[in-house]
């Protein structure tokens, strides 16, 4: 009881006299020894409103073409509808479509709509997903879940919003059917070792229709259906699109853009 009694007061001691010492050390220090000038960052013009791409964006749809997609299957150029500055999944089993480039970390924008004649329920009520890292053919990869969110009720970790499987939303600000939704999305990729063993594990943040939904959120793996998600080793990877094989019919997104964070 006396040794701990005298290690409180030591440190008592040490503290009194530390607070002090750097009072006065912050006293004597000028305002320019805590100014930072250099890297100054680049200009970035942004765009006529928020959903616009600003100046350095890659735009991946601008409502005319296909050019930046192909199929994830066979990569042969996308042929989805492309009509009035919309892309409507074309549910013909050719399947997903992904971005001819391939991206690390990123900011994302994405606009979908489900449509105002949507049938079904639950998963088969206007599913389809964002594939923030497409690692391969089919739905291998790591899914943001696109599906109608107003009032159609599903599990909670597979509704708009989730990181399927993973991560709950936290809140739900769909829109009705026929209306257009938004995601904005932050991705951060996942880093490996040179044995292909996890280095950090890959990050998305999430603002569904300008309310933050995952946030900051750390990802456990690859998007599984089944079981649970595991990690598989690799550097980039495009941004996939899913043609999913509920029977409701398609969604449509519309300007898509991205900008690549160093």
């Amino acid at each position: 009881m006396r040794l701990q009694y005298s290690k409180l007061l030591a440190l008592a001691a040490l503290l009194g006299v530390a607070a002090p010492l750097v009072a006065q050390q912050q006293s004597t220090m000028k305002p320019e020894e805590t100014e930072v000038w250099e890297p100054v960052p680049k200009v970035v013009t942004p765009g006529a409103d928020n959903t616009a791409p600003p100046s350095d964006a890659i735009v991946l749809f601008d409502g005319k073409n296909e050019d930046e997609w192909v199929y994830a299957k066979d990569k042969a150029p996308a042929q989805w509808k492309v009509a009035d500055g919309i892309l409507t999944v074309v549910k013909d089993g050719k399947g997903n479509i992904e971005t001819k480039k391939t991206f690390k970390d990123y900011q994302l924008h994405v606009e979908w709509r489900i449509p105002a004649n949507i049938t079904g329920s639950g998963q088969a009520r206007g599913n389809s997903g964002i594939f923030l890292a497409s690692t391969g053919e089919g739905d291998a990869g790591y899914e943001l879940q696109v599906l109608d969110a107003y009032n159609n009720k599903t599990y909670v970790n597979g509704m708009a919003g989730s990181l399927y499987k993973q991560a709950i939303p936290l809140a739900n600000p769909a829109r009705k059917p026929g209306e257009w939704e938004t995601y904005d999305i932050v991705w951060t990729a996942p880093r490996f070792n040179e044995d292909g063993s996890l280095k950090t594990p890959a990050y998305a943040t999430v603002f569904f229709n300008g309310v933050l939904v995952e946030n900051h959120f750390e990802l456990q793996g690859e998007t599984r259906f089944i079981g649970k998600p595991f990690y598989k080793a690799y550097d980039r990877a495009p941004i996939k699109l899913q043609a999913h094989g509920d029977k409701s019919e398609p969604l449509s997104f519309r300007n898509i853009w991205v900008r690549e964070l160093n």
